[in-house]
């Protein structure tokens, strides 16, 4: 009886087939890799594509958005100061009488424009009798600076004074809604009587020492 031949499962008939099958397998699997990838770095593209839309947008929106929020804002504080400036000056003369001095004239928004001497400079409001004048500089929030300058307007008010003949003492006011306590004691310092309104009414709050004149 003839023997059956088996076939041998390493012959290099087997291998070589082994090899080529994987070689495909290898084949298709990279190119499922490649594919994946390219899937994936197209989203990824796209994400930050959108992503940088909506944060561009959104940057718009918001410069947009506060432009127009400083710009109410600048509106609001400066017709809040008209107000104020409108409810205090009638006030002010009744309290000055508390402290001696009788200003039967008052006037808003004062300009003094003398061109041939160079001097000019504006004052929200004036106070005035025969002998003295008060010059009162009103701001929604009062700062040092806002001080500092109303120094500066006194000093150019004596000036065009003298120029024109007017002998009267000139004094010093500041008045502000907001006012910290160092604008506060700076403003006393100067020799400025300084206004704040209190609920419905004035406080004039006198200097620390004699009212400084001009």
């Amino acid at each position: 009886m003839e023997a059956t031949q088996t076939p041998n499962p390493l012959s290099f008939e087997t291998v070589w087939a082994a090899l080529m099958e994987d070689r495909e397998r290898i084949k298709e699997l990279r190119q499922v890799m490649n594919e994946s990838f390219d899937r994936s770095e197209r989203e990824r593209k796209e994400t930050e594509r959108y992503l940088k839309e909506i944060f561009d947008r959104s940057e718009r929106e918001r410069e947009k958005n506060s432009a127009e929020f400083n710009k109410r804002l600048g509106e609001y504080i400066n017709l809040f100061g008209e107000v104020t400036e409108y409810e205090m000056s009638p006030k002010m003369r009744e309290k000055f009488a508390g402290f001696g001095l009788d200003f039967p004239k008052t006037t808003r928004n004062v300009s003094i424009r003398d061109n041939i001497n160079g001097i000019f400079f504006e004052i929200d409001a004036m106070l005035e009798n025969g002998n003295t004048a008060m010059l009162v500089e009103i701001k929604t929030e009062l700062t040092v600076e806002r001080i500092k300058k109303h120094i500066i307007r006194l000093e150019k008010m004596r000036k065009y004074a003298d120029l024109h003949g007017d002998k009267r003492a000139f004094l010093g006011a500041v008045a502000g809604v907001v006012v910290t306590d160092n604008e506060r004691e700076y403003a006393l310092d100067q020799g400025f009587y300084l206004i704040e309104p209190a609920g419905q009414d004035l406080n004039i709050t006198p200097p620390n020492n004699k009212p400084k004149e001009w």
